[in-house]
C-alpha cells in the first residue's frame, strides 16, 4: 500500500491544476496524481486544434457565466475568486506568453499546445508532484477517515482526493457508491448532420450573422453559421446544441431548426426585395446577390424559391418573392443526427451541482473528496470556456484542500 496526502485522480487539465497548486501552497505534503493513460494531458493536446484555447478573454463573472448552459449560477462564486484574468497571470508568471484574438479565443502564443503541456509537466516536478500513468481506477472507497484507492497497478491510501477525471462513466459509478448522483452523460457540444439541395455542394460557405431556432422550443442561438459537408456548425449552431444538449437528446437528434440568414424581418426582407425588383429590374435575380450573403448561398436560396438562373427581377411574380423572403428569413431545415466537433468532445452530465459546496468545490456527502472540472454536470458552449472552468475549481481546491 502507498500513502499519500493527497490524490487527485485524473491526469488531465484541472489535474495538474490542481496538483501543482497544491503542492506549492503546502511542499510538506505528498501529492500524486493517478492517470489511466500512459500520458496525461490528452485533451489539453488537441484542443483548439492542438493550439490549446487557454481561455476566453471575458473579464466580468456575470458575463462570463452565460457561456455554461450547466453551471451559470453555481460558478458566479468561484469567478470572483479566480477567473480569466487570474489564469493569464498563472501562465505568464510560468513564462508562457499569450495571445488574445479578434474572437475572444486566448492561445499560447507559441500556437502550439505543447507549450501548455511542457509548463505543466515542468511545474509538476518543481513542486515534486508524483505523476503515475497507467494507474486506472478500479475502487474508491472512504473508511476511518481514509480514502482507499484501487488502480490497475496497486492500493493507495490518502487522507483527501481530488476527482478530475472529467466525463468518465467509470469513475461516476464509483462515485454514486460513495452517495452522490450522477446527472447522465449527453453530448453537449455538436455539429448538426443536414441533407437539403439548399445547401448541398456548397461546404466551406459562413454565412456571418444568422439566427436559428429549434422550432417546438424557446430554444434560440444567433452567430456564423458554417456550411459543411455534413451540414452546419460553427457558433451559432453549437451554441444551440450545448443549451439545448438535453432537449435535443430527447429528441434522439431528428428535428427541425429555423434560421434567418439575414436577421431581419419577413416584412422588412419583403419591402427590400420589392425595391430590388424595381431598382434592379433587368438584371437576373440569380446573379444579383442581396443583404451582404456569401454569393453561393445566396443563388441556392434563390433556386429554392423556384426562381430559375436567367429569370429577371422584373419577372419575378409576388409568389416568387414571397417564397425567396422565407427561405432568407425562415428557412426551415430538418436535423438527422449529430457529429463530434473537431477532435474535442464536450457532455452534459456529472456529478449533481446541489451536492458541492462551491465555496470549496468538496462534496457535501463525503468529506475530504473534492471535484474539479467536467466530472461536475458543468459545462461550457465552444472557445475555452471548459477550461476556465477547469482552472477556477481546480484553483479552488488548491487553496480549501490544505485548510484541514
Amino acid at each position: 500500500m502507498i500513502e499519500k496526502d493527497i490524490i487527485v485522480v485524473g491526469g488531465g487539465a484541472s489535474g495538474f491544476f490542481a496538483a501543482i497548486n497544491i503542492a506549492k501552497q503546502a511542499p510538506h505534503l505528498k501529492v500524486a496524481i493517478l492517470e489511466r493513460g500512459q500520458t496525461g494531458l490528452a485533451k489539453v493536446k488537441v484542443s483548439g486544434g492542438g493550439r490549446c484555447n487557454v481561455t476566453h478573454a471575458e473579464f466580468i463573472p456575470s458575463e462570463l457565466v452565460q457561456n455554461y448552459p450547466r453551471g451559470e449560477r453555481e460558478l458566479l462564486g468561484p469567478f470572483h475568486q479566480f477567473m480569466t484574468g487570474d489564469t493569464m497571470a498563472w501562465f505568464e508568471e510560468r513564462g508562457v506568453a499569450l495571445n488574445i484574438e479578434e474572437d475572444g479565443r486566448i492561445f499560447p502564443a507559441s500556437n502550439s499546445s505543447q507549450t501548455i503541456i511542457d509548463c505543466f509537466l515542468s511545474e509538476a516536478e518543481k513542486y515534486n508532484v508524483d505523476i503515475l500513468y497507467s494507474h486506472a481506477l478500479k475502487t474508491l472507497k472512504n473508511k476511518d477517515n481514509q480514502f482507499h484507492l484501487d488502480t490497475s497497478q496497486g492500493h493507495f491510501c490518502a487522507k483527501k482526493v481530488v476527482v478530475a477525471t472529467g466525463s468518465n462513466a467509470k469513475i461516476w459509478d464509483l462515485l454514486e457508491g460513495l452517495g452522490h448522483t450522477v446527472a447522465k452523460a449527453v453530448p453537449s457540444l455538436f455539429t448538426f448532420k443536414i441533407n437539403d439541395a439548399r445547401i448541398k455542394d456548397i461546404p466551406g460557405v459562413v454565412a456571418e450573422h444568422v439566427d436559428v431556432k429549434i422550432l417546438g422550443t424557446n430554444l434560440y442561438s444567433e452567430g456564423p453559421l458554417l456550411i459543411t459537408h455534413w451540414g452546419m456548425s460553427a457558433p451559432a449552431i453549437l451554441k444551440l446544441s450545448a443549451f439545448g444538449a438535453l432537449e435535443i437528446a430527447k429528441r434522439d437528434y431528428q428535428f427541425q431548426i429555423e434560421v434567418n440568414f439575414i436577421r431581419e424581418s419577413f416584412e422588412d426582407c419583403l419591402e427590400a426585395l420589392k425595391h430590388s425588383k424595381l431598382v434592379l429590374a433587368k438584371k437576373a435575380v440569380f446573379k444579383s446577390t442581396q443583404f451582404n450573403l456569401p454569393k453561393r448561398l445566396w443563388q441556392k436560396l434563390v433556386l429554392a424559391a423556384n426562381i430559375k438562373e436567367e429569370g429577371r427581377w422584373a419577372d419575378v411574380n409576388k409568389v416568387q418573392i414571397e417564397a425567396l423572403v422565407r427561405e432568407l428569413t425562415q428557412a426551415v431545415f430538418h436535423v438527422q443526427g449529430k457529429s463530434t466537433f473537431k477532435e474535442e468532445f464536450v457532455t452534459a452530465g456529472g456529478i449533481a451541482l446541489n451536492e458541492i459546496n462551491f465555496k470549496t468545490f468538496e462534496s457535501k456527502r463525503v468529506p475530504g473528496l473534492y471535484f474539479a472540472g467536467e466530472v461536475l454536470d458543468i459545462d461550457a458552449i465552444t472557445g475555452g470556456f471548459n477550461f476556465q472552468n477547469a482552472w477556477t475549481g481546480a484553483y479552488i481546491v488548491s487553496q480549501n484542500i490544505t485548510k484541514s
